[in-house]
C-alpha cells in the first residue's frame, strides 16, 4: 500500500529543489511563448519519463544492504544540497527548435524535448532515486515526485514571476538544501547505527 506520509515527503523535497532549476525557468519561458496547457502537456509527459526513469535506478540502488543505503544516499542527499548551495547559476537552458507553429502536438513535443534533456541526470531525479531506495515505496515516491516537478512547472507557467517577487531566490535555496542536509544526517545516522 502506498504511504501518503512518503509521497508528501517527497513531494516537499523534490517541490523546493526544483524551484531554483533551470527546467523551472525552460518553463516559465515556454509559457510565455505558447499555450499554457500544451507546454503543460508537453513538460508533464517528460517529467514522467524522467520520474519512472529515476525509480529504476532507485529500484537498483536499494539491492545493496541496508546501511550502504542509507551511507550512500546520506552522502548524495549532502551532494545534492551542496549542489543547490553552490550553484553556478548558469541558467542556459537546453536548446531545442522552437515548434514553427503554435499547434498542440508541436508545442507538447518542443516542451517535452526541452524539459526531458533538462531533466536526465539533474538534482530532482538524482533525487527521486535516493527516495525510492530509501523507502522502498516507489508509488509513493514516483507520485509525489512526479506531482512535485508538474505543481512546479505549473507554477512557473503560470506565475513565476510573481513567486520570485514575494519569495526570494536564495530563500527557496537554503530552505531546500536545509532539508537534504536534515535528510543526510539521518541517513548517516541510520547507517552508522544500523
Amino acid at each position: 500500500m502506498m504511504s501518503p506520509t512518503v509521497a508528501a515527503l517527497t513531494f516537499g523535497v523534490i517541490f523546493l529543489a526544483e524551484l531554483p532549476d533551470k527546467t523551472a525557468l525552460a518553463s516559465l519561458v515556454l509559457g510565455t511563448k505558447y499555450r499554457a496547457s500544451y507546454v503543460f502537456a508537453g513538460i508533464a509527459a517528460a517529467f514522467a519519463l524522467q520520474v519512472g526513469l529515476a525509480l529504476a535506478a532507485g529500484q537498483l540502488l536499494s539491492l545493496l544492504p541496508h546501511r550502504w543505503v542509507e551511507g550512500v544516499t546520506g552522502v548524495l542527499f549532502l551532494v545534492g544540497a551542496a549542489m543547490l548551495l553552490f550553484h553556478g547559476g548558469d541558467d542556459d537552458e537546453h536548446a531545442a527548435k522552437e515548434p514553427s507553429s503554435n499547434s498542440f502536438w508541436k508545442v507538447a513535443g518542443a516542451s517535452f524535448v526541452v524539459v526531458a534533456i533538462a531533466e536526465f541526470g539533474d538534482l530532482t531525479q538524482i533525487m527521486t532515486a535516493n527516495l525510492a531506495a530509501k523507502y522502498a515505496d516507489p508509488l509513493a515516491v514516483g507520485l509525489g515526485s512526479w506531482l512535485a516537478l508538474c505543481a512546479v512547472g505549473g507554477i512557473a507557467i503560470v506565475g513565476g514571476q510573481k513567486l520570485l517577487k514575494h519569495v526570494p531566490m536564495k530563500l527557496i535555496i537554503r530552505v531546500a538544501a536545509t532539508i537534504m542536509v536534515v535528510l543526510a544526517g539521518i541517513s548517516i545516522f541510520g547507517a552508522v547505527t544500523g
